[in-house]
């Protein structure tokens, strides 16, 4: 029998993203193999996967990837649909039958692109107006949810191991040039299929390992600008803030960035005299969007990735490259499984931003 503290309790979760910077599509064999080794960090409550790039040939329409509880909710919401938008291709999505996989609900996926009608008259801009669809859905429709509405991209999660969740989805039938996995270990939050990561508005999607201590103030903040965080984690709330930040306050990833992981004010006044002013107008202007507590996250979205640690690095990141090819993930082997001979190991500080693009040849000019 093993004494008090001889059992290991992993720290939470595990998170993995590969990503090309050349564009070059590859299948998701990759990341559902990556995600695997770190399997003893997950319990079985709840796994997934982003893919950008896996939609070419309908990559000016939104995918909407649908979780139904009933064939009376799918109808309901596909009436909303039919109102609000062109609905190119529907479709089941493909799964096959997975003996650790159960209680799987309805999953649908739409190509979609909002009437012209519509969008002209609620006077929004097309990303604004599929955003609120999205939201209303999600928070009005009883029983049908939203878990993925970008262009060229997909989300895909359950509850169970994320090897497990990726061979149900058949995601080595998929390519692309970007993938994130997430293997989830809830503490206070229950395990269910619309609850897993990634969690995902448009284009962007997050990974997490962690526990946001900030979240009922960062949740009561960013629900002023009509987002609803009614999906029972934490981790919802950091999607929105980066996409408020981001999308409506025209922020660059870098600044946003900044604001979510904050230096502290003592490190802030060492600071030269212009870079000093920048952070300390960010903190003032925006102190409800700081997040505190220990993360580690990996933002995808469409051309790029960003993996970020909080500011005192409570959780493990570690980065790699290998060619054009950028890896992250909660632990080394992880990245070491799919490519053995990687160059230029590091852990990012806490704080740091470590942002990825596609390159020329990936028709995005590159940052890092």
């Amino acid at each position: 029998m093993k004494k008090e503290g001889e059992i290991r309790i992993p720290s939470g979760c595990a998170i993995s993203g590969i990503f090309s910077r050349d564009g070059k599509r590859f299948s998701g064999r990759d990341i559902i193999t990556s995600i695997a080794t770190m399997h003893d960090r997950s319990n079985g409550l709840g796994g997934g996967f982003a893919g950008y790039g896996i939609y070419p040939e309908y990559k000016d329409y939104y995918a909407f990837h649908i979780f139904y509880d009933s064939i009376e909710a799918k109808h309901e919401c596909e009436l909303y649909l039919e109102q609000h938008f062109d609905i190119i291709n529907l479709s089941k999505i493909p799964t096959k039958q997975h003996k650790n996989i159960t209680d799987a609900p309805l999953i649908w996926r739409y190509f979609v692109t909002p009437l012209h009608v519509r969008l002209q008259s609620s006077q929004l801009e097309e990303q604004e107006f599929t955003s609120r669809c999205v939201i209303h859905i999600n928070s009005k429709i009883e029983g049908a949810y939203v878990f993925s509405s970008g262009k060229n991209m997909g989300v895909f999660k359950a509850v169970g191991f994320p090897e497990d969740i990726g061979e149900f989805y058949e995601l080595d039938q998929y390519s692309g040039y970007c993938w994130t996995a997430h293997g989830r270990y809830p503490t206070n939050t229950p395990g269910w299929w619309g609850g897993a990561h990634p969690f995902a508005l448009l284009d962007m999607t997050i990974v997490h390992n962690g526990e946001i201590s900030s979240y009922d103030s960062n949740r009561r903040f960013i629900e002023m600008f009509g987002y609803k965080c009614d999906l029972l984690t934490d981790t919802e709330v950091i999607t929105y803030i980066f996409d408020y930040l981001v999308r409506k306050e025209n922020f660059s990833l870098e600044e946003a960035a900044k604001i979510v992981a904050a230096p502290f004010w003592s490190t802030i006044e060492k600071m030269p005299k212009e870079e000093r002013e920048q952070l300390s107008f960010l903190r003032e202007v925006y102190p409800e969007m700081l997040i505190t507590g220990p993360f580690s996250i990996l933002l995808g979205y469409n051309g790029g990735l960003m993996a970020l640690n909080d500011r005192l690095k409570l959780r493990s990141m570690v980065a790699a490259e290998k060619g054009d090819m950028m890896y992250f993930a909660s632990e080394e082997c992880a990245i070491r499984v799919i490519e053995p001979n990687v160059e230029n190991v590091w852990s990012p500080k806490g704080g740091e931003a470590v942002i990825v693009k596609l390159n020329e040849k990936g028709r995005i000019a590159q940052c890092l």
